[in-house]
């Protein structure tokens, strides 16, 4: 079954649930008013996405005369992908990780931290950041708002059953009090482990159109595998379990419950996937060369500026 299927499967699976969750309780009229509650809370999150969360992060644009490496590397990638420029953003965080944002491919946000910069070389860069241009390409953020749409749904109406089970429950609801309370607490874990399930999907499709687009397998397998240790030793300081389905690798994975409730797969299956397409086996070392050189990434200049000299009146210009 391929991932694209499994996404409309889950996609379907989860609004089963919701449908089910709404009708219990709280009729049709309750359903209705959860649907427009989570539909109201997740346009807003999916139309301001990408301003949300960049500065929720501290990123700052990066723009060709401060970064024409990366820039380049990015312009080349998403040519090959068909896309449009995106914006490139920079996080100030030693731990490498990386994430695309926008609703669309012509509001697209790819964000890289400044550890990952550090630790990769160009092939492994490259791998990166075809990975997120191919969930621009998929339009991930739009399939991702609608499941939390879905799920959020749920929580609201499981909330609801929660309350009136509390109470006692209405009479005529299937189970009475108790069978509300069931419901609001299996309702919502269900609806997570669904939305769960579709990101992961949508990593393993953004792992093979990344290696796609690259057209270096191994180069992203070596990075997936530098940058899963890299967090598990160092998890990202500011990173939130809210935004942790945007980043390449786990931000949380660090933390024992992050991982109980991970929104990406397992990296030895990815690794492993990635590995099959290049026709190696799996646990072999990358070659030493390929499509580009693996020279690591000159990022002297990604610096913070100097300070201003003393005494000098007013501000300086250092972009």
């Amino acid at each position: 079954m391929t991932n694209k299927i499994k996404s409309v499967l889950l996609l379907g699976l989860l609004t089963g649930v919701f449908i089910l969750v709404g009708f219990w309780a709280g009729g049709q009229k309750g359903m209705i008013i959860a649907f427009i509650i989570a539909v109201a809370m997740n346009f807003f999150s999916y139309w301001f996405s990408d301003k949300i969360v960049l500065k929720m992060y501290r990123a700052q644009p990066l723009d060709e005369s401060r970064s024409p490496e990366i820039y380049r590397i990015v312009g080349e990638l998403a040519a090959n992908a068909g896309l449009p420029m995106p914006r490139v953003y920079l996080i100030d965080d030693p731990t490498p990780n990386a994430f695309a944002t926008g609703r669309d491919p012509a509001h697209a946000v790819v964000a890289v931290t400044s550890g990952i910069v550090g630790i990769l070389s160009k092939r492994e860069l490259r791998g990166v950041l075809a990975h997120e241009l191919t969930h621009v390409k998929n339009r991930d953020i739009l399939v991702g708002s609608i499941a939390a749409t879905i799920a959020g749904a749920v929580m609201v109406l499981a909330n609801m059953a929660r309350f009136a089970g509390m109470f006692g429950g209405d009479r005529d609801s299937r189970g009475g009090g108790i069978g509300l309370l069931a419901m609001a607490i299996l309702a919502p874990l269900g609806a997570m482990v669904i939305q769960m399930a579709i990101s992961r999907s949508r990593e393993y499709m953004a792992d093979r159109g990344g290696a796609a687009i690259s057209g270096d397998p191994l180069g992203l397998a070596g990075a997936l595998e530098k940058l899963q240790n890299a967090n598990q030793r160092r998890p990202m300081a500011r990173a939130r379990a809210e935004t942790a389905h945007m980043f390449i690798v786990n931000p949380l994975s660090g933390r024992s419950l992050a991982r109980l409730f991970s929104t990406h797969p397992p990296m030895a299956e990815r690794v492993a996937r990635l590995y099959a397409m290049a026709g190696a086996d799996y646990g072999s070392r990358p070659p030493s060369s390929g499509p580009v050189d693996d020279a690591p990434i000159d990022v002297s200049h990604l610096a913070p500026p100097p300070p201003p000299p003393s005494g000098a009146g007013g501000k300086i210009d250092w972009s």
